[in-house]
């Protein structure tokens, strides 16, 4: 198995995680997960045993993370021993407030698992299994600390890469696992889903079969109609609104929501954790054309205060020196700060590396606010038309020019072959040959030759 081997834990096959059992060496009770062999079958079962244990033994020093202490096995079952949470589960928590919580106590709850969830993004472990059920208080104190438990679905993602398998609770799964590509972005979407059931104590979606939830995953849009969510503020709405949007592109990050303006007097005392979408944007962004940073350089000018604000401290993670530029080898230099052996095993330290080892010049503030924008995630808000405009009328005065249809197809990368003159007709004005609002609005997304053609 690769686990610890010892003198086995004398505990019954009926104790579960969670369960008390007296550690006679450390002199305190602690909560032990038994995983029987007969169950464990196929390889497929052993190795989601071994993953499970190697993830809790390198995802060690964040405060709302169960703490894990060994691993044991005998001729019958392995053993995961870690802390005893005595103070329940969220969900039986959410039950004896009568189904539901107010904001105000519902911040205190979303900042604890999105602090976690963010710690665990940025080493590279996807949860995959995040609801009520799996966030533990260690006490039935009032304030008791929150802990999320139960990695036996975990995995590990590099941000380039996608997991395909379908895992995790029918009412928790997020679309784009039940189309078998997913990274971090499904679990954002199960903190959305815990969020809805905060707030209003009912599910988003719900059906009488498991086939039945997946299809209104799929297909229904939650209902924010009924009470008690039009007297709730708008920030809450908008909160949980972009932690279900089906598009996972357009989805908020662990790090961007705790950023978010309903969480804003939650999140004083504690750092906002650097996001590991930003490597990704920046890395896009420098392999972009001319012509396009010049596009995200005019949509960054449009951002908000709140919007920058964000930012402004991913930037301030990355390090900048006196001059208040950053450069490439900054990336690695932030991730190693937080880094555990979580980072090694799902190879995100390689990802960064690569990114770090990039030859690009020195970046200062504004152009670091062009290359991290998400588009996508700007698109999914409301306010996303006013953005585009404003950045139009920008590019207009300062970037737009007559543009041949040859160099345009140069700078988005497009083959030969493409017949461009019919692809990108309509991404030039015939009156002056410049960028017309749609052409800006595809170059803005870093449209591919392939998205082209289907255009």
């Amino acid at each position: 198995m690769g686990l610890c081997h010892g003198k086995p834990i004398e505990t019954s096959q009926t104790q579960r995680e969670n369960q008390p059992f007296q550690n006679d060496n450390e002199g305190h009770e602690v909560a032990v997960k038994v995983i029987p062999k007969s169950k464990m079958t196929t390889a497929i079962a052993i190795e989601d045993v071994r993953r499970e244990v190697k993830i809790l033994r390198a995802l060690t020093g964040h405060k709302n993370l169960v703490k894990f202490y060994e691993a044991y096995e005998d001729d019958n079952n392995v053993y995961i021993v870690m802390e005893l949470c005595e103070g329940g589960e969220l969900l039986d928590k959410i039950l004896s407030r009568g189904g539901k919580y107010s904001e105000e106590d519902a911040k205190v709850v979303m900042v604890q698992i999105l602090s976690v969830v963010a710690f665990c993004h940025l080493q590279g472990v996807v949860h995959r299994d995040l609801k009520p059920e799996n966030f533990l208080f260690t006490s039935k104190d009032e304030n008791s600390t929150l802990k999320a438990i139960d990695f036996g679905l975990s995995d590990y993602v590099k941000p380039d890469e996608r997991l395909n398998d379908i895992v995790g609770s029918a009412y928790y799964v997020a679309p784009e696992v039940l189309h078998r590509s997913y990274g971090t972005e499904a679990d954002m979407w199960s903190i959305g889903v815990i969020a809805y059931i905060l707030l209003c104590g009912s599910r988003p979606f719900w059906a009488r079969t498991e086939s039945g939830i997946f299809r209104a995953v799929l297909k229904a849009d939650p209902s924010f109609d009924e009470g008690p969510w039009p007297s709730l503020s708008a920030h809450a709405i908008d909160f949980v609104k972009r932690l279900l949007n089906k598009d996972y592109r357009k989805r908020l990050t662990a790090a961007q929501a705790l950023s978010h303006p309903w969480l804003a007097n939650h999140c004083d005392d504690m750092k906002i954790p650097f996001d590991m979408i930003i490597p990704k944007l920046v890395n896009a962004y420098i392999c972009s054309s001319s012509l396009r940073k010049t596009a995200l350089g005019a949509l960054a000018k449009t951002l908000t205060l709140v919007q920058l604000a964000y930012l402004k401290e991913q930037f301030t993670l990355l390090g900048p020196n006196k001059s208040g530029l950053i450069s490439m080898p900054n990336f690695k230099t932030a991730i190693l700060r937080s880094a555990t052996d979580a980072s090694k095993d799902s190879r995100v330290l390689d990802y960064v590396n690569m990114v770090s080892s990039i030859q690009y010049q020195k970046v200062d503030f504004e152009e670091f606010c062009a290359a991290a924008i998400s588009v996508h995630q700007l698109e999914g808000m409301v306010s996303w038309e006013q953005h585009a405009r404003s950045a139009y009328e920008l590019f207009e005065k300062d970037g737009n020019r007559p543009i041949m249809v040859e160099e345009l197809a140069s700078e988005l990368w497009l083959s030969p072959s493409v017949p461009v003159h019919v692809v990108l007709q309509d991404w030039i004005r015939h009156s002056d040959g410049k960028l017309s609002f749609l052409g800006f609005v595809r170059l803005l997304h870093g449209v591919s030759s392939r998205t082209l053609q289907k255009a």
